[in-house]
């Protein structure tokens, strides 16, 4: 599209969003092992999760060597970040080895942890290769974006949450929100891509699909419940595990294919696939989260 077309405004837009989470992931070093995260202005007090385990696994990022590449996270919130401050961002280096490095990450704010978070970095290397295939759905583009499928719900509640320019497309393939107040079954298959252009560093993917993968997954745990992001449903992760298994890129498109194995206890326990668009099975995510009606 040329600079003066529609077309290029919307890129514009998309692109700003996702030229923001950028800015999120560019965590300012303060001393050895120590960085600086912020929070984008929000009329929510409570931080993004995704948000903190992105920067952490940025700030556990660089103190490894480029060569290496994560394959592994698991990170539990401990308290509920402040969005008008900043988070400081601490790095143990637990192991160097030969072939893996293992980090430990503890986001801290008001001087206690918020958040904590394991990863596990390998030097890449070759071996057997088998994974689960890629279901059939719908392609995304014949698919609404997330902004257009809650446009009429979202102006009969008065609800803006779901006109903010995100820095992610979301394309549900099975439900529609007129069928959030009846008994789903407890599964959604929904593609995804940042919606401008991420820089060729690995790293930034990771981190970007890292920030991606707490968008939507504890929902899945409610879908058996008739209830939906509308309702006086009070929901926070509470830990969070992905495995990366092949190289991808979060501005093409991945399929995210979500179940939710269990809720009880005012929690729901939810896992995902994510495959590329030619059905290579990239991540796997499990999350546990709270699933309270509000109070």
């Amino acid at each position: 599209p040329t600079r003066s077309s529609p077309m290029w405004e919307i890129e514009r837009v998309t692109q700003a969003a996702v030229d923001a989470l950028l800015t999120l992931l560019d965590l300012e070093p303060i001393e050895v092992n120590m960085f600086r995260g912020i929070s984008p202005p929000s009329e929510q007090q409570r931080v993004f999760g995704g948000q903190v385990a992105g920067q952490a696994l940025i700030a556990a990022a660089r103190t490894v060597e480029p060569e290496t590449r994560v394959h592994s996270l698991h990170a539990y919130f401990l308290r509920p970040g402040d969005s008008r401050l900043p988070i400081l961002y601490e790095v143990q280096r637990i192991r160097d080895g030969l072939s893996f490095t293992t980090r430990r990450v503890t986001a801290i704010q008001h001087g206690r942890a918020i958040f904590s978070l394991s990863a596990s970095f390998q030097v890449p290397e070759d071996g057997f290769d088998h994974s689960a295939p890629m279901p059939e759905v719908p392609t995304p583009e014949t698919l609404p974006t997330m902004q257009e499928r809650w446009a009429q719900i979202a102006a009969e509640h008065d609800d803006r949450r779901f006109e903010m320019d995100l820095p992610f497309d979301l394309r549900n393939c099975d439900w529609s929100p007129e069928d959030r107040h009846r008994e789903l079954p407890p599964y959604q298959r929904i593609w995804m891509k940042a919606t401008g252009t991420l820089p060729d560093d690995p790293v930034l993917h990771t981190c970007a699909l890292t920030y991606a993968s707490d968008m939507t997954l504890l929902d899945t745990a409610l879908l058996p419940h008739a209830l939906g992001p509308i309702d006086n449903v009070f929901m926070a992760s509470l830990d969070h595990a992905m495995w990366f298994h092949r190289p991808f890129r979060a501005d093409e498109w991945l399929l995210y294919q979500q179940s939710s194995i269990s809720t009880s206890g005012s929690r729901g326990l939810a896992q995902g696939n994510i495959f590329t668009k030619d059905g290579k099975l990239v991540v796997t995510v499990v999350q546990e989260g709270l699933t309270r009606l509000a109070k």
